[in-house]
């Protein structure tokens, strides 16, 4: 990950979606300006999602994501649609690209209802008009029947598309760029430190994303960032010559930072600061408390959005694993997940264990937590669950507005 490249999951995700050669990648190409989707005229050219991160004037960073046709066929066709299908827990708005030269929409109303069910905002593109009688184009008779925004373009022929991009920007999420990782909870001139421990499993040559981007987000709010590694915690606390507003430290080291932290100094993790950001950070406390209930021959998932080469000592597949064994004493089963894909069969288990979901988008998290509740399945991250593992969940939610109650 560059320091000077957005991160992918606070970029803007937005999915083309419809038939097999309505014109979806031809589409993408003349938005971005630029030859990034693959163009031919024998239907299912795309056959898997295909993103792109870029930016895009006057929007911002974006994922542009582009889907293989709904209306694809075989069994392979079905493998297709449903990779297609699961793009729309990660959509911040969807384009559905129509053909002007079809007969009938009665497919795409189909495809519009799956949208809405997910609460997204739609921008409909009424593609191949250069191949239309323009006295047959009745857009507002079209936005009447799908009840939706329609956007007549030409995506080979470059027309209409800045009504697209205009469309889109007004279609944008309200909270799009409102949310802040720990601006809102310091004030410009504050002093915060920053714990940082460089182990195995630390990238060479820079810091991991969370700490890149927290860090970022004090700057932005004009407050005073030090950061060190845990080893010179107290040495930095002592030499800095006043106190600080926060200290945000690595979860896995909160056993000796809390020790060292002292009482009136708040304390929390870049994992918990994600919690708040990308998912329900009141969720996530309420599955931290039910690790008391767990059994003997209780399944956990542990979950992350990414993967990367692990360590011998790895978070996910080592360490959480043991302090949960020896924080229940039970004998637990452990299952992992990692990536775009997520287990569809959470009914199976007992704990969902989350990473702190820098890598993907809001949207894509808080569908995986709604996926979670839905099921009554507990779910807790990273950052909260070693909280409470370490018995100090309470002080490291007091930068917050939430209440630890214990689970009934």
């Amino acid at each position: 990950m560059s320091l000077n490249q957005t991160p992918r999951g606070d970029r803007v995700h937005i999915s083309l979606f419809g038939r097999r050669n309505a014109g979806k990648s031809s589409l993408i190409n003349a938005i971005t300006g630029q030859q990034i989707a693959l163009v031919s005229d024998v239907p299912g050219t795309t056959t898997d999602p295909v993103y792109k991160a870029m930016e895009i004037l006057p929007i911002g960073p974006v994922v542009i994501i582009d889907t293989a046709g709904l209306d694809d066929v075989g069994g392979l066709g079905e493998l297709r649609i449903q990779k297609t299908i699961e793009v729309l827990n990660k959509t911040d708005v969807a384009i559905v690209v129509i053909d002007g030269a079809s007969p009938d929409y009665s497919f795409e109303k189909d495809l519009l209802q799956r949208i809405e069910a997910k609460k997204l905002p739609v921008v409909i593109a009424l593609n191949k008009i250069d191949q239309l009688d323009q006295n047959s184009i009745d857009v507002e008779k079209l936005k009447a029947e799908l009840g939706h925004t329609v956007i007549a373009v030409s995506a080979t022929g470059n027309t209409g598309i800045d009504n697209i991009k205009q469309a889109l920007i007004k279609k944008l999420p309200e909270e799009e760029g409102k949310s802040f990782l720990v601006r809102d909870i310091i004030k410009p001139g504050d002093l915060v430190v920053l714990v940082t421990p460089i182990d195995s499993a630390a990238p060479k040559g820079r810091m991991i994303l969370p700490q890149q981007q927290v860090l970022r987000d004090i700057l932005d709010g004009d407050a005073i960032a030090v950061v060190t590694k845990e080893s010179e915690y107290s040495a930095a606390l002592a030499s800095v010559g006043r106190r600080p507003r926060l200290v945000i430290t690595d979860s896995q080291a909160f056993a000796r930072v809390s020790a060292e932290t002292p009482a009136d100094i708040q304390l929390t993790s870049f994992s918990i600061l994600f919690a708040r950001h990308k998912g329900d950070l009141a969720e996530l406390v309420k599955g931290a408390r039910t690790v008391d209930t767990l059994q003997d021959g209780d399944k956990v998932l542990i979950a992350e959005g990414c993967t990367h080469h692990r360590q011998c000592d790895d978070i996910g597949t080592v360490k959480i694993p043991r302090w949960l064994r020896e924080y229940t004493g039970k004998q637990l089963v452990f299952e992992h997940s990692a990536g775009f894909s997520y287990p569809s069969n959470l009914q199976e288990y007992k704990l969902i264990v989350h990473c702190g979901a820098c890598m993907l988008n809001r949207r894509e998290m808080q569908h995986r937590i709604i996926s979670a509740t839905g099921k009554n399945i507990p779910i807790v991250n990273y950052g909260v669950l070693i909280a409470h593992i370490h018995g100090i969940l309470d002080r490291v939610l007091q930068p917050f507005d939430i209440i630890s109650d214990p689970v009934c």
